[in-house]
């Protein structure tokens, strides 16, 4: 079974992508679901982020407010280390073990901070990078998630860039363009590695 993550900054049509591979009848693992559910109530890193950040951070049922945390980290960078450091072993153990029960011919992992070390961590095969240009992804952006454009592009600030990500993957497929021609470039890069497309 062929491992290749997926990678891709917001607003780049990541889950777009994993859409279509998932249509496909491939395995999709989301970091961000996986990073959900270990930090599910009452969890070791639930705990662990209560201890670190305080009652604060968490909503009237118990559970993480999410939201919250993400303003916290996003304009504290000793914030967003110190919840990196409690909630990435978690993750990685998850999604090791999702991927070890995986079953078919390739499993798709969504990683939005993809790094060098997943291709050992994980052992994949390879890593193809989903990517826009800052105009088109601040405009999906404002115009599908509600945010403000200066929020959109502080966050795109504040993640790899296209040319960053771009040198630590073996493929690119931009999605400046419709669903339609994802779909096809999917579809060329899944060909490449025998693997049936659409």
């Amino acid at each position: 079974m062929k491992r290749i993550a997926i990678a891709g900054g917001i607003g780049a049509g990541k889950t777009a992508a994993t859409d279509r591979l998932a249509s496909l009848g491939f395995t999709i693992i989301d970091a961000d679901e996986v990073a959900r559910g270990v930090t599910d109530c009452g969890s070791p890193a639930w705990q662990a982020l209560r201890d670190a950040f305080g009652d604060a951070v968490l909503s009237d049922d118990g559970s993480l407010d999410r939201g919250f945390i993400a303003e916290i980290v996003f304009h504290d960078v000793t914030a967003l280390r110190r919840l990196n450091q409690i909630t990435h072993g978690h993750i990685g153990n998850e999604i090791a073990r999702q991927l070890d029960e995986a079953k078919g011919p390739a499993a798709f992992v969504a990683l939005p901070l993809f790094r060098p070390e997943h291709r050992s961590i994980f052992r994949l095969d390879e890593a193809w990078s989903i990517q826009a240009s800052p105009e088109v992804a601040v405009a999906r952006l404002t115009n599908f998630r509600s945010f403000s454009e200066n929020d959109a592009r502080a966050r795109l600030a504040s993640q790899m860039s296209n040319d960053e990500r771009s040198a630590v993957v073996d493929q690119v497929i931009w999605n400046d363009g419709d669903l339609q021609q994802l779909h096809e470039q999917l579809d060329v890069q899944l060909h490449r590695i025998g693997l049936r497309g659409g």
